[in-house]
């Protein structure tokens, strides 16, 4: 199907008229999920358990596929003719400043996550590494850098880079509502008003969310786990749910005050608070070690990347991928339509060479950065000192990054120092995980708000509160009815039927720039 004279395809608000259908059943899906959930939650932890057996076993093959060919297409995309495109249009100015743009993609694409995984996904590895190595042996030390690398790396990347670039491209030059359903107009036509429309909008709604309340439930497991430690806090369900109800309100003022007043100096503060407790792990840890670490690490990512890439476990015929790489490619899959429509959102103004450069390059090798200060960091520790991190982390996972603060500033400073540092340290991560979880929250609200909205950019203001409550609520039944076991399910569960929409996307896109292109638009 030839589509032409592409900036009128979508004129008026004849889209926006179709919002209730989306809207609703994405909201009955969702709450009744939540009811589900607290009303059997035997039987929803058991569903959970077999659910993500079942998927990651059948479908990991599927994961890999789909996850290296958005890569390889975005890469493309940024050498290709169509990198000259400017979003938005040849006179488009930058809405946001390098650091502000820079600082809301890291912010949305990563925070609570590497703040959970950066000391807790290299210690785990090295007691139980993937690739056969002996349990705390040199090699199991290399492996576990590379394979957190892989996991956090150019992938997830491309992912939100696929999805933002074409969501930017459609809504900024080619006049249609910011939305979902809008890229697949080159392939399905006027059928993105009707069934199929709402199919994909619902798809991406529901994968959004329960991304971000994946996210959700990491970030508060972590911060109950960090009051625990620093304060003796309980771990239990009840306290968490506590504090996604008190976090969620602090949320719901922030999406309310908007994009400017509200996400964007959160990202930044965010970005502030960060970089202090980095440079900190940085100045009073193994600094030498460290930065010998980031240089190799690199090497041995890069070294390695398509054995990494393409690793599927198929001859040794393990369940290892099944509970961290195929996890991940789902959860990075059921966020892209979260981060995607927010870096879109901030990216006016940018070239298509310059989005993928960006997208593509600087966050990922932030996120190396922070990788190699706390992953090498731990490592030191378990090699040369006392050790006990790895444990830790074997034991449990969300208090893994305040075991290793404690083991900071090391021997040079006074007992009585370290233990003040180890406290503030412990308390600023915690305000950290804080301030990401609420700038995930309202943001993915907003984003949420925008699909449903039917690509408005400034949705109604009880929309967005109503979005920013669900994803508390369905975080917290995650939480109580399976835990960790809950979130990934939740995070494959969605995450696999929109990597098959982000497969078609991609033809989609293709021929959406190749018509644009033909038709000067």
């Amino acid at each position: 199907m030839r589509v032409k004279n592409w900036t009128y395809v979508l004129k008026g608000t004849r889209l926006l008229d179709l919002n209730p259908v989306v809207f609703v059943t994405s909201a009955v899906v969702i709450l009744g999920f939540v009811a589900a959930s607290f009303i059997w939650l035997d039987a929803m932890a058991e569903f959970f358990n077999a659910a993500q057996a079942w998927i990651a076993n059948t479908t990991g093959w599927f994961f890999v596929l789909a996850i290296n060919a958005i890569l390889i297409y975005v890469i493309y995309l940024g050498f290709s003719r169509f990198g000259k495109i400017r979003l938005g249009g040849e006179d488009a100015k930058p809405e946001f400043t390098l650091l502000g743009w820079f600082s809301m993609l890291f912010s949305a694409g990563m925070g609570i996550g590497l703040l959970f995984y950066a000391v807790a996904e290299p210690m785990y590895h090295l007691v139980t590494p993937p690739h056969g190595a002996e349990p705390h042996s040199l090699m199991a030390y290399k492996d576990a850098m590379r394979t957190t690398f892989l996991h956090w790396g150019l992938h997830p990347w491309g992912v939100y880079a696929l999805v933002g670039v074409a969501l930017a491209f459609f809504a900024f030059n080619l006049k249609q509502p910011l939305s979902i359903r809008s890229i697949f107009y080159p392939l399905l036509g006027d059928r993105i008003y009707g069934f199929w429309g709402h199919l994909v909008d619902i798809v991406a709604t529901v994968a959004t969310l329960f991304g971000v309340a994946t996210s959700l439930g990491l970030g508060v497991s972590q911060i109950n786990g960090g009051l625990n430690h620093i304060f003796d806090l309980p771990e239990s369900s009840t306290i968490q749910v506590a504090l996604i109800a008190a976090i969620t309100g602090i949320a719901t003022i922030s999406v309310v005050a908007g994009l400017n007043h509200g996400i964007r100096r959160l990202s930044e503060a965010n970005m502030l608070g960060a970089a202090i407790l980095l440079l900190f792990v940085l100045v009073v840890g193994p600094t030498l070690f460290i930065l010998n670490g980031f240089v190799e690490n690199l090497g041995l990512y890069l070294n390695d990347f398509f054995y990494l890439a393409l690793w599927n476990e198929t001859y040794s015929a393990g369940d290892w991928q099944n509970a961290w790489t195929v996890f991940y490619w789902g959860w990075w899959i059921a966020w892209s339509p979260f981060v995607g429509m927010f870096i879109a959102r901030v990216s006016r103004g940018r070239t298509i060479r310059q989005f993928v450069a960006g997208v593509l390059l600087v966050p990922t090798l932030l996120t190396f950065l922070w990788l190699s200060i706390f992953g090498d960091a731990a490592m030191y520790f378990e090699l040369f000192e006392e050790g006990g991190i790895a444990a830790a982390a074997q034991e449990n996972l969300t208090t893994s990054l305040f075991v290793f603060l404690d083991r900071l500033p090391g021997a040079s400073f006074a007992g009585s120092i370290v233990t003040v540092l180890a406290s503030t340290a412990g308390v600023l991560a915690t305000l950290i995980i804080i301030t990401f979880f609420v700038t995930s929250s309202d943001s993915g609200s907003l984003v949420i708000d925008m699909i449903t909205a039917g690509g408005k950019t400034e949705p109604p203001v009880a929309q967005r509160v109503f979005w920013a409550v669900t994803e508390g609520a369905v975080a917290a039944a995650l939480l109580v009815a399976g835990g960790l076991s809950a979130l990934q399910t939740a995070a494959i569960a969605t995450g696999l039927p929109f990597a098959a929409l982000l497969l078609l996307l991609i033809w989609s896109l293709h021929r959406g720039l190749s018509g644009a292109r033909a038709s000067g638009a």
